[in-house]
């Protein structure tokens, strides 16, 4: 008798392969696409395994929410149909069942999942934790745009010749999407993916080059910074901030990382340049300084600061507003930064609403009159300075109400608004008191965002604290909206002996200098968080007592519609830090 031959299998053949693995196809109908406020209607599924239908599952749920007259017309759905559905609750626990032991496939999987999800949390049931197939993401990695032009379920069925079509109902849905995860599996032969583990790992877009630079987070601390990913010629490609540097440029090398523009930035990293930070708040400034500096091309978020608007009051004897993209000590007053030219506009629409300036372009005189007055004049809208019926005086008073409405008191450029606001909704003339709302949101915010980055930038110099979760304290030099020093007091040590020696080592801000506005504002944040200490003032820290700060939770209530006077209760009180030696 023969002895057996044994023969090592290779690690490709211990995985499942496709072939033999059981899938489960599913497709929901909802009322909507949050799962959070909205609930399903429908659940089709189909159970297939080496290309054989094994079974079905399709019932209508009764929501617990309308189903809107959109979507019936789009699912053919109604509420009548549904009246009589099992409940979320008894659907649920049986298609789990149905499912039990197989991958769930669905098209756009994150909302099917998501759903399904949402519902095991609000039934206390727990979820299973299938392993999960996307087919839309599988089309894109296999299909190329000259074969079709999306990625829809509906165009895949055509291109696929699938034996149902597509029609917004689940199970028609889960039996379109059986054919195209049978095709896209046939291709996925050609390209040596014949395992599960190969398929989610060639769904999960993490190129060969990626992983290849895994060695490039070798060697990094474990500490909050900023890492800065380089190109061979050292220029700046990317530059992110993390609490531990190292967990976090690991992730740029595994599936979790899917951004698209990542990945291809990886694929032309060389080196990852590490710069540690005593804490957070450090970690978060270096990172919007760097990109301001640098504008890696990778980067979005705050990577143009220049480009922000600011509304400007012309130092003129009848002064207008304009919209400007930068700030000139000319002597004139400034609203901003504002974020887009749209949103300049809007305020400045709304100033023009609440006070009759002028909206012309000509350069008047006190002495003679230009011209005749515009049709604006007629209908209120300006106070005809051209023709000579208003004195600079008067004027002055108009562009002096704005300006300290700017910096201090918001009440008489946002009284006029409200004023109008409430007649256009007594009038019933809601699109037109949506405009005028929508402008007297944008004018507060706009104002609120310019007096706090003004108070802080008013500070010369500040120390503030927090602690840092294990008994020691994070602290911060501040002066006139800059961070200049950072560092960290641990347990044991005494706060103030780091104190001393940050404010002497601390970097000088040059007079005349102005903070990035994001750099202001993320320390605004950090100072606002519960916990965190002022330890030292060289100035009164304070807010306008009728500043827009203190209109913009009113604008969000109720009582903004009945009250004459949103600031009837406050006070001007400022907010002061004495020096203290108690952080400790």
């Amino acid at each position: 008798m023969a002895s057996p031959q044994y023969v090592q299998t290779t690690l490709d053949e211990l995985a499942e392969p496709l072939r033999t693995t059981t899938f489960t196809v599913v497709d929901l109908e909802t009322t909507g696409g949050s799962s959070a406020a909205d609930a399903i209607t429908e659940i089709g599924a189909v159970r297939v395994c080496g290309g054989e239908v094994l079974g079905e599952f399709q019932t209508l749920v009764h929501p617990s929410v309308p189903i809107s007259p959109f979507v019936s017309v789009l699912t053919g759905i109604t509420e009548l149909m549904v009246a009589g559905a099992p409940p979320i609750s008894a659907v649920l626990p049986s298609f789990l069942e149905f499912a039990r032991g197989s991958v769930l496939v669905a098209h756009n999987a994150p909302f099917d999942i998501g759903f399904l999800r949402a519902a095991s949390a609000v039934q206390a049931i727990a979820w299973p934790g299938f392993a999960v197939v996307d087919t839309a993401i599988l089309a894109r990695r296999i299909l190329t745009r000259d074969e079709v032009p999306n990625c829809k379920l509906a165009t895949l069925a055509a291109f696929f010749s699938a034996s149902t079509a597509p029609n917004h109902r689940a199970l028609s849905d889960a039996r379109a999407t059986v054919d195209v995860l049978h095709a896209l599996i046939g291709r996925l032969g050609n390209l040596g993916v014949q395992s599960l583990p190969e398929l989610r790992s060639f769904t999960a877009q993490v190129s060969d080059a990626q992983r290849r630079k895994r060695h490039l987070a070798d060697g990094l601390p474990a500490r909050p910074g900023v890492y800065i990913f380089r190109d061979a010629q050292g220029v700046a490609l990317y530059v992110g901030t993390s609490r531990n540097l190292r967990s976090r440029v690991r992730h740029y090398f595994v599936a979790s990382e899917t951004r698209s523009r990542m990945g291809e930035m990886v694929g032309l990293a060389e080196r990852v340049d590490p710069i540690e930070c005593a804490h957070a708040l450090e970690a978060q400034v270096r990172e919007l300084r760097l990109i301001a500096a640098h504008k890696p091309r990778y980067n979005r978020r705050s990577k143009f600061p220049e480009r922000s608007m600011w509304l400007k009051l012309t130092v003129e004897a009848y002064p207008r507003l304009s919209i400007v993209r930068e700030v000139r000590p000319d002597g004139a007053t400034y609203l901003g930064p504002l974020r887009t030219q749209r949103q300049a506009e809007t305020v400045r629409d709304a100033i023009h609403d609440a006070v009759p300036l002028r909206q012309c372009t000509d350069k008047l005189s006190v002495r003679r009159v230009v011209r005749a007055a515009c049709v604006l004049a007629g209908i209120g809208r300006c106070s005809a300075p051209c023709e000579g019926t208003t004195t600079p005086a008067e004027y002055g008073a108009l562009a002096q109400l704005v300006a300290a409405a700017w910096t201090g008191d918001v009440r008489p450029l946002v009284a006029p608004l409200q004023a109008k606001l409430a007649r256009l909704s007594d009038g019933r003339r809601f699109e037109e008191a949506a405009v005028v709302r929508d402008r007297i949101t944008t004018v507060v915010r706009a104002c609120a965002r310019m007096q706090r980055l003004t108070a802080l930038r008013s500070v010369r110099e500040m120390v503030a604290a927090r602690p840092d979760g294990d008994g020691g304290w994070e602290i911060s030099v501040l002066r006139q909206g800059h961070l200049v020093a950072a560092g960290v007091a641990v347990r044991g040590v005494p706060p103030w002996a780091v104190i001393d020696s940050l404010l002497a080592t601390a970097d000088v801000v040059v007079p005349g200098s102005v903070a990035l506005t994001e750099e202001t504002e993320c320390i605004l944040r950090w100072l606002e968080q519960p916990g965190t200490r002022l330890v030292l003032t060289s100035d009164a820290w304070a807010m306008p007592a009728y500043g827009a700060g203190g209109l913009r939770a009113f604008l969000g209530s109720d009582a903004a519609r009945t009250s004459a006077d949103p600031f009837a209760d406050r006070r001007r009180l400022p907010v002061v830090a004495r020096p203290a030696r108690a952080a400790g």
